[in-house]
């Protein structure tokens, strides 16, 4: 590969890693310390509610669109946006968890916001610089980033907040987005801005986006692609929390282990993509997260030893790590040049929401039926999806065709 493409693969690398680790750190040990505190599963679920800018950030996404013709300000608004994001991390730091916990979600639903830019931004840089050979690799090099990120966050920071403490811990969490951003700025490729003909992005693209042909399938699909899987990884660890495991325990086990094998699954699903191609991989990653379920369904109907969470935190993880992957690459296929960032999100926003109603629902399961109870149900969901992915793409013929959109080079 030459240098020129070469370069792009470590830049995304970055910056999804920069976007996921601060999120991951708190939607991790937040909900570890709720659940030692004897905070109910239902208000652990509803914690999931500060990742609401992620599922509203489809509202901004045609300004930023708008607002990025050229990798000039494409730049700004990611370095902006993060800036910020570290500026929020760092006042965060002055309040205690304990005593200001109210203060401390709602400063960082403003943390997610300025993050959910940067993504925006992000995925309309990763379209226009990926050619439809590269997007597989492409995705799976970015969602490797993010679950890197996530083990970052839910493993090995989550285990140093044991040592360190609270404030310590975020300065340093805020160095370290800081620090992810220097890729980004030693790109210097030169770079085409987009043609004066080129459509004009307005909030009205929201709703023209869903007239395209054949979306409302691809819609029910990302609804319910990972909801056999995101109720499991929403309530994993409180269940081990209940089961008696230590928060060194947890971290290790699934912050570190579980998403090291999402991000070796996203990488070789990258790769996996080009060689059997969008449609097979859609089915067989799919078939795979149902058979997770379908486990921790029977290991939940006694005591499981540690091997046996270990074998299913490492399917579950892997599990998602592929369906990301393919998640992403099929999103990819369907924007329009010039609105790449808002389609793509919109379709992703559509995944994060569903994820959001699953992650709430699943806490109320659980509390009325017990862990069992909610991996059945998850059974069922999964096959659900199932269903949705034969009506959509049960035909040779149902992929849409992936077009190039308008490079920057």
């Amino acid at each position: 590969m030459n240098e020129k493409k070469w370069h792009k693969f470590p830049v995304l690398f970055s910056l999804y890693i920069a976007q996921s680790v601060p999120m991951s750190f708190f939607s991790t040990v937040v909900p570890v310390i709720m659940r030692q505190e004897h905070y109910s599963l239902e208000a652990i679920g509803l914690m999931q509610l500060v990742k609401l800018p992620w599922i509203l950030k489809f509202l901004w996404a045609p300004l930023v669109d708008r607002n990025a013709a050229t990798s000039r300000q494409l730049k700004r608004w990611i370095f902006l946006s993060e800036i910020f994001y570290a500026l929020v991390i760092v006042s965060i730091s002055y309040f205690s968890l304990q005593v200001d916990f109210k203060l401390i979600v709602a400063l960082m639903v403003v943390a997610f916001c300025a993050s959910a830019t940067q993504d925006i931004a992000t995925d309309n840089f990763a379209i226009r610089i990926l050619s439809v050979g590269e997007r597989g690799p492409g995705n799976g090099l970015q969602s490797a980033g993010s679950f890197i990120g996530s083990l970052l966050g839910t493993g090995v920071l989550l285990i140093a907040y044991h040592y360190f403490g609270w404030q310590v811990l975020l300065w340093l969490l805020a160095a370290f987005v800081l620090l992810a951003l220097l890729p980004v700025g030693l790109y210097k490729q030169p770079v085409n801005p987009y043609p004066e003909i080129r459509r004009k992005v307005s909030f009205t693209d929201i709703f023209s986006f869903f007239r395209a042909k054949g979306m409302v399938k691809q819609v029910l699909v990302l609804l319910f692609y990972y909801s056999g899987i995101i109720g499991i990884l929403a309530m994993l660890k409180p269940w081990m929390v209940d089961l008696g495991y230590s928060v060194k325990e947890i971290g290790f086990m699934s912050g570190i282990v579980g998403t090291s094998v999402a991000a070796s699954a996203a990488l070789g699903a990258g790769f996996l993509l080009r060689t059997i191609g969008r449609r097979r991989a859609i089915f067989l990653f799919l078939s795979l997260s149902v058979m997770a379920s379908l486990y921790f369904w029977l290991i939940s109907l006694g005591t499981p030893t540690k091997a046996m969470l270990y074998v299913g935190i490492c399917w579950l993880w892997g599990a998602y790590g592929l369906s990301t992957v393919v998640i992403y690459t099929t999103s990819m296929d369907r924007v329009r040049s010039g609105s790449e960032g808002t389609d793509f999100t919109i379709q992703i926003v559509i995944t994060h929401l569903s994820g959001l109603i699953m992650a709430i629902v699943s806490g109320k399961i659980a509390d009325a039926f017990g862990y069992s109870g909610l991996f059945a149900t998850e059974i069922f969901f999964g096959l659900t999806a199932a269903i949705f992915v034969l009506i959509a793409y049960g035909k040779k013929d149902s992929m849409p065709q992936p077009v190039d959109s308008q490079p920057l080079n």
